[in-house]
């Protein structure tokens, strides 16, 4: 079995098309239907449904591609054994929320470079819907969200952890020294907040909704940190994950409001699809998204 036939095949599967998998590799649409045919010839199996000009995995193909990663893996590791340079080299593409960037990308990233320079990384910042959609596609590796918890069988949940979300104020308003509040009175102050239809938002939204409530906010911005700033300076309040206002809390220039009977569940997890080969390059970024975005407990 020729093994270039399999990596062809890995890449239609993972791009679900023939000419996409022919562009990335370089090889004429012709070369690529051949070699999934000889390859199909050989195992006496249909690895791909093929209606309307689109294509689909068979219940044989998604078999074949969990064999297929596996003989890619050891194919790699072996190559890797027999060079004497080791460094790991390669490009991820990785989409997450825009709030956990800074998370991410803060004073450690240059540690990260330092070990591997051979790795670049495109950072798509998206909304959830959208982070699925490119991982689907196979335009981004792998997703880092902030939403509710998913869980399904078509992907492999790396690293997950509850975040804390709370309503919060500047230090010297009022409304940090109430006790508890009620939703309702709260939503007639001025709000700054992330853009609608964004995580959080979006849940909070959805929360007020169900209570018949709408919050109009002054300010709508993508910058969770610039949101934070402005609370800060007594400009108006909002309603951010813990881990952006945990040090303006800590100092004493911010305070989270206690809201009566409102709570949202928020979930931060890094996710890829079961579909995607986890390449060494793939298996660094993961690990250090893990180590630099998740507490460790």
């Amino acid at each position: 079995m020729d093994i270039r036939n399999l990596m062809t095949f890995i890449q239609v599967a993972e791009l679900n098309s023939f000419t996409r998998a022919a562009e990335k590799l370089g090889y004429s649409q012709s070369t690529v239907s051949f070699q999934i045919k000889q390859l199909e010839g050989e195992l006496d199996s249909q690895l791909f449904e093929r209606i309307n000009h689109t294509i689909a995995l068979t219940e044989d193909g998604r078999e074949l591609l969990g064999y297929a990663h596996q003989i890619s893996k050891l194919t790699t590791e072996l190559k890797d054994s027999m060079q004497k340079e080791k460094n790991i080299q390669g490009h991820i593409r990785l989409a997450m929320a825009d709030s956990l960037c800074p998370v991410l990308l803060g004073e450690n990233f240059a540690d990260f470079r330092k070990q591997y320079p051979g790795i670049t990384l495109k950072i798509i910042a998206a909304g959830t819907e959208e982070m699925f959609r490119l991982l689907n596609h196979n335009e981004a590796d792998a997703i880092l969200t902030l939403d509710h918890h998913f869980y399904n069988t078509d992907y492999v949940i790396v690293r997950e952890e509850k975040v804390g979300v709370h309503f919060v104020a500047g230090a010297a308003s009022p409304l940090g020294q109430t006790g508890e509040l009620s939703i309702q009175k709260l939503a007639c102050h001025p709000f700054i907040l992330t853009e609608k239809g964004m995580s959080y938002r979006r849940l909070m939204d959805e929360r007020l909704a169900e209570l018949s409530l709408e919050i109009k906010p002054v300010l709508e911005i993508g910058s969770a940190d610039l949101i934070a700033s402005l609370v800060e300076q007594g400009t108006g309040v909002s309603f951010l994950p813990d881990y952006v206002t945990e040090s303006k809390v800590k100092a004493g220039t911010m305070v989270r409001l206690q809201i009566k009977d409102f709570e949202i569940g928020i979930w931060k997890q890094l996710l890829y699809h079961r579909d995607k080969w986890v390449s060494r390059q793939m298996d660094s970024v993961l690990d250090y998204c893990a180590g630099k975005v998740f507490n460790r407990s």
